[in-house]
């Protein structure tokens, strides 16, 4: 790829048309391939020779769709953004936007390698702007200025992915350890705030998706206020 080609996102960018036979292939084919990899084996595996052999088709034949790697990333998590399925603005802005915080979730739960991929290297494809533009339209009576509600879009985003990520991540075991631990620190008698603390902890809210809706709820309201 040309060092002036990396600038363009992979949507403006023809589609190489190579020589020799056509390409028998479609850049969403390519795409599709690449997340089904990724959802079985994880993003690591996720590279231009495996995603050609799961299309029966040598690597160099990926590149009249796809300049590198980065591309096909790109391509994926914009992809999956397809996914969302949001009902038309109206009524309350938090209650719009905790509705696609709900989707987002889900779909990070469902592409475990999705959280990675918004978190180190965010893009903004056809469907991630289709997203935008509702999350705006959300908000459109909201007296926030422009800034601050792309903030919010940008923030809503990061934090389902880290929150969807620490909930992929923790197992009971880990949980057993670190409760077994905290436990063994607070009967030490040195810890005062971490004992008030988890004296509290039965009034959090109970499962993983009214946590991750209370947290996100509580962030978006500091952002945006109560307006």
């Amino acid at each position: 790829m040309e060092a002036g080609e990396q600038a363009i996102p992979v949507w403006l960018r023809e589609r190489r048309t190579g020589v020799g036979r056509p390409a028998e292939r479609s850049r969403a084919e390519v795409t599709a391939a690449a997340i089904a990899l990724a959802d079985r084996e994880g993003l690591a595996a996720v590279s231009m020779r495996r995603v050609a052999a799961q299309l029966g088709t040598g690597a160099a034949s990926l590149y009249r769709y796809v300049a590198a790697r980065d591309d096909l990333l790109d391509l994926m998590a914009d992809e999956v953004a397809a996914g969302y399925d949001l009902p038309a603005p109206g009524g309350p802005w938090l209650t719009g936007l905790l509705e696609v915080g709900r989707q987002g979730r889900v779909l990070m739960l469902r592409h475990r390698w999705l959280p990675e991929l918004v978190l180190t290297r965010p893009a903004l494809g056809p469907h991630g702007v289709d997203l935008l533009e509702h999350v705006l339209a959300v908000l459109a009576e909201h007296p926030a200025d422009t800034t601050r509600k792309m903030e919010a879009f940008a923030v809503m985003n990061t934090l389902t992915a880290a929150l969807a990520l620490n909930e992929l991540s923790i197992t009971s075991g880990t949980r057993h350890r670190q409760g077994a631990y905290l436990a063994h620190a607070v009967a030490a008698g040195r810890h005062s705030h971490l004992a008030a603390a988890l004296t509290g902890a039965s009034l959090m809210p109970a499962t993983p998706a009214e946590r991750f809706e209370d947290t996100l709820a509580r962030i978006l309201t500091g952002l945006l206020g109560a307006a």
